[in-house]
């Protein structure tokens, strides 16, 4: 036999011992494979013995229809052949991943893409701490300055006010050019705008507005980034549950801040809270930006068994051509419309729980600050958990051979449902202990819709996520402001939250119908 020189490209390496006597691969069961693809370039007029270059260049990875084709790797015998198997990509890919983890240690392998979603977790957790160290933090701060509960609600939304726009900017950034530099640099401008704040606090109100309206424009870019990010570097069956891994680390981050930031303050001061989170955020970018790509075949760590069963687990390539769909094209399908609603309720009901809920209980039940802390961080801490299983499920659900139409809409339906019932309920809470009981539901409930709608942006436009995600998001966005202020002012006319909780219910309930009947699991932008 010919000496075969071997080849390697990005996709597709061919070892030198790569042509072998077909009894040699008869003793390791691969004699049909051989025989099939040894008469297919007969067929041509092309001689095996005498035309290897032309069989390798046969065998090179190819994109063509936008779809990729990656080797599947046999390996036996010291015999390594790259094979199309089509179908049997994703059971040869998963067989491979399994035995990777078993021979680990107590069988855990750290894979690339759990290195990316413990990453993005990290990130999101931070992205929240940030956010949720103004809203403890704005109880002294209001005092000191003597803030009424109105312009209480304007501090509070003007992160909103540049959050709005980011998110379809930085959207369309991510999936243009990679979630990874866009991300990077919302954090750099969203940590050291929370250095500055309470400098512009001290500063005038103006500064203070400015600096939390330019926070809100760097975190914008966050989950449009993540979405992106997420889309590429996991397969179909496995999207929910790195979804609920990293927005678990964004609920974590409620429970961080709303512990550690009064204690900081009590004892360093209130600049002693911002400086630690914003540190943090900076310390991540050392380890970020030299670790990890937008894409996992332009990583160089990979493993090949994990990039075939991520290549594997997607239903088609996805594929960007840099133009981006016009919103006319976006909002002419009705898909579009209930994640809009479902992502305008979600914010309403998000926002205003994430910016009045230690106020809620100081000025209802009359706690302290650091009590309020405690009775405000266990809801987000059941969320973080809750969301994890939401994805679970959704994935478990998809692999049981549900449609993701119905998957979807199960999900979503709990996070909505839910949600609305323990705010109703929180109407009638008589104690701190029973209030924090009736918004632990309300919020761990609600987490059921990052396997909903907060993935659904993936399924009907793989190839736009980001800025689909952008657009919706600003929707929703200008729904969390009006809630925020409009919270404010509910407390100032009729001393009492509960006619906001209940328009907010009713609202989780209206939405749930809408999403039950016009949302879908299929791709429906191409």
């Amino acid at each position: 036999m010919t000496a075969v020189t071997p080849i390697k490209s990005n996709f597709l390496v061919l070892p030198s011992n790569a042509f072998t006597s077909s009894s040699r691969l008869k003793s390791i069961g691969l004699t049909k494979t051989h025989q099939r693809f040894q008469s297919n370039v007969i067929s041509k007029g092309i001689k095996w013995e005498e035309n290897t270059s032309l069989i390798q260049k046969r065998l090179k990875t190819e994109e063509r229809d936008g779809i990729t084709k990656r080797k599947i790797s046999c390996r036996a015998e010291g015999v390594d052949r790259g094979f199309l198997v089509g179908t049997e990509a994703g059971r040869v890919a998963e067989e491979k991943e399994e035995r990777r983890r078993e021979s680990g240690l107590f069988g855990i392998v750290l894979t690339e893409r759990l290195k990316v979603v413990s990453l993005v977790a990290f990130v999101m957790c931070l992205c929240n701490a940030d956010r949720v160290v103004m809203s403890v933090a704005i109880v002294p701060l209001a005092e000191a300055h003597g803030w009424s509960s109105s312009f209480l609600g304007i501090v509070q939304s003007s992160f909103l006010w540049g959050y709005i726009f980011s998110s379809v900017i930085g959207g369309a950034l991510a999936d243009k050019y990679g979630g990874k530099r866009v991300l990077a640099w919302g954090v750099t401008v969203w940590s050291l705008a929370t250095l500055l704040t309470p400098w512009a606090a001290n500063h005038s109100t103006a500064m203070l507005l400015a600096v939390r309206a330019v926070f809100g424009l760097a975190e914008g870019v966050a989950f449009p980034s993540m979405n992106t990010l997420l889309s590429r570097w996991f397969p179909c069956n496995e999207r929910a549950s790195a979804v609920g891994i990293s927005m678990s680390g964004f609920h974590i981050g409620n429970v961080i801040s709303f512990l550690l930031t009064p204690i900081i303050m009590s004892t360093i001061g209130i600049h002693g809270a911002f400086a630690l989170f914003s540190s943090l955020g900076l310390l991540w970018l050392t380890v970020w930006l030299p670790g990890v790509t937008d894409d996992p075949r332009e990583s160089c760590l990979i493993s090949d068994a994990e990039l075939e069963l991520i290549q594997a687990g997607k239903t088609e390539t996805i594929t960007n051509s840099g133009k981006l769909p016009s919103l006319r094209e976006l909002f002419s399908k009705i898909p579009t419309w209930a994640i809009v609603f479902a992502n305008v309720t979600n914010n309403w009901g998000y926002f205003v729980l994430l910016s009045w809920m230690p106020v809620y209980f100081k000025t209802v039940y009359n706690v302290n600050l650091k009590q309020a802390a405690w009775f405000s961080a266990l809801p987000w801490g059941m969320m973080a958990i809750a969301g994890y299983i939401a994805g679970r499920s959704s994935d478990y659900l998809i692999k049981a051979g549900y449609s993701i139409t119905l998957v979807r809409k199960i999900m979503q339906s709990i996070g909505f449902i839910g949600p609305g019932v323990s705010l109703l309920c929180l109407n009638y809470a008589k104690t701190p202990a029973a209030a924090s009981i009736c918004l632990t539901a309300a919020l761990s409930l609600s987490a059921f819709s990052q396997a909903g709608f907060l993935l659904n942006m993936q399924d009907i436009a793989p190839q736009y996520a980001g800025f689909l995600h952008g657009i919706t998001n600003s929707v929703g966005t200008l729904a969390a402001i009006v809630s925020t202020i409009g919270t404010g002012y509910f407390v100032q006319w009729l001393g009492s939250f509960q006619a906001f909780l209940t328009v907010t219910a009713v609202l989780y309930f209206i939405t749930t119908i809408f999403w039950n009947v016009y949302a879908t699991g299929e791709r429906v932008f191409y």
